[in-house]
């Protein structure tokens, strides 16, 4: 590949890198990305030698198929279950590519060691991910998981030293092992947890991307790969900061489930709500705060909160705002992406930093589908799992608006004793069919 085609595509991958980090840009950003790889894809297969080029026009084909079937397949609220697998297909592809370097060589380098171990660790992890995130895997025994990864961990190190070697059998053993470790570390890491679990493995994916282009001194694999992993390095000590959890902490201590809260209640305890008591309170505001959690991903309710925002800002002139955590969700930004397909303004989204000042002058918050994000007791309940936990504060408004489909707890296992508050209405049901009610009683409502 020359030169000026080679930097063209490193500025294409940096500038998609950039417009990525802003909701507003995030679009352009996906085009470019997408015009750098198929330049560097097709330039690729045209200098690949004669005979292997059928090989991978076919399988860039196939793979280019099955990527948009199964893109468009899946819903937005189970984008994070498809972040992890993308995850994992990026580090399954380093390793394959390691294990294929091996080939006809005597003894393998500490790199390519390094590459298959890697590469098949995130490949595995990002599938248990995915199970975890699918609801697919419960796991209640995490101390015998956790056990049985530091066995495999010491079956991994003591097999690399025969993979070394360069025997084809010792390697594809090395490579088991490596993908079977990634999978039972990740398993017993609690749900909460996952949003930092998928920043770390897409920056291991990049990583990963790294060491086979150092291994084939190849600098667009090395370029691509180094922004990748460093931008999901840093998406991770965000997150981290954000729920105010030590990395390690969350790889080797894993969350569990936490019953000792004192807020064990029935729906006798709660102060429920109508959709048209929502709609009066709201049309009677001046300043409504929207909080959004994986609850409205769940029912699909963001294109309705988009309905409602519009009608509260146009026809009842109600300054209206969107509350952001860092952590809502099941992946970083998930709400975010949530609300810029629904065409909601990033002008009126706001990081929690920003808009925590604004609850106490807020008249009504409208909390959708959020839980432990929102939940008082990550401040006073010392042995709870989100102690010390930064939250949206949105117990300092006048009401509060709860929309959940029961009184379950979240992700973290803890009761919300939000619910339990005079001064919050409980709106019990789907999100989307709650929220539609609220947009029917507010156009039929007179200003």
């Amino acid at each position: 590949m020359n030169n000026s085609l080679n930097i063209l595509i490193y500025i294409l991958f940096i500038l998609a890198i950039n417009r990525m980090s802003a909701t507003r840009t995030a679009y352009k950003g996906n085009i470019l990305a997408i015009i750098g790889m198929s330049i560097a894809l097709i330039w690729g297969l045209i200098n690949l030698k004669s005979e292997y080029q059928i090989y991978a026009a076919i399988s860039i084909l196939l793979g280019g198929t099955v990527g948009i079937i199964g893109s468009r397949r899946t819903t937005i609220s189970q984008l994070p279950q498809m972040v992890a697998l993308l995850n994992g297909f990026g580090g399954l592809a380093s390793g394959l590519i390691g294990i294929s370097e091996t080939i006809n060589i005597p003894y393998l380098n500490f790199l390519q060691i390094f590459i298959i171990f890697t590469g098949c660790l995130t490949f595995s992890g990002s599938v248990a991910g995915f199970f975890k995130l699918s609801g697919l895997i419960k796991i209640n025994d995490t101390e015998t998981i956790r056990s049985t990864s530091i066995i495999i961990l010491l079956l991994s190190i003591i097999s690399s030293f025969y993979a070394h070697n360069g025997e084809t059998e010792y390697i594809i053993g090395f490579a088991l092992l490596s993908a079977l470790l990634g999978f039972c570390f990740i398993l017993p890491i609690g749900g909460a947890d996952m949003p930092i679990i998928i920043s770390i493995l897409n920056s291991l994916s990049g990583w990963c991307t790294t060491l086979v282009g150092l291994s084939l001194q190849n600098n667009l694999l090395i370029i691509v790969g180094t922004l990748i992993g460093a931008s999901g390095s840093i998406l991770t000590y965000i997150m981290t900061k954000a729920m105010n959890r030590h990395l390690l902490k969350v790889l080797f201590t894993p969350i569990t489930t936490n019953q000792s809260s004192n807020y064990q209640h029935t729906e006798q305890d709660i102060h429920k709500g109508t959709p048209q008591d929502a709609a009066f309170l709201m049309e009677n505001a001046h300043k409504v705060i929207i909080v959004p959690g994986f609850g409205m991903a769940a029912s699909g309710a963001q294109q309705e909160l988009s309905n409602m925002a519009n009608i509260l800002i146009k026809k009842y002139k109600v300054d209206v705002k969107f509350g952001i955590h860092p952590v809502a969700g099941r992946m970083p930004g998930h709400m975010n992406v949530l609300l810029a397909e629904a065409d909601i303004s990033p002008e009126l989204i706001f990081g929690i930093n920003e808009i925590n000042p604004e609850f106490k002058t807020a008249d009504v918050v409208y909390v959708i589908g959020a839980n432990d994000t929102i939940n008082p007791l990550a401040k006073t309940q010392k042995d709870s799992t989100i102690y010390q936990m930064p939250i949206l504060e949105v117990e300092q408004t006048k009401r509060i608006l709860i929309v959940k489909r029961s009184l379950a707890p979240g992700y973290a296992g803890l009761d919300n004793p939000l619910f339990y508050e005079k001064k919050t209405l409980m709106l019990l049901g789907d999100g989307k069919k709650i929220t539609k009610e609220i947009v029917t009683q507010l156009e039929n409502d007179s200003n």
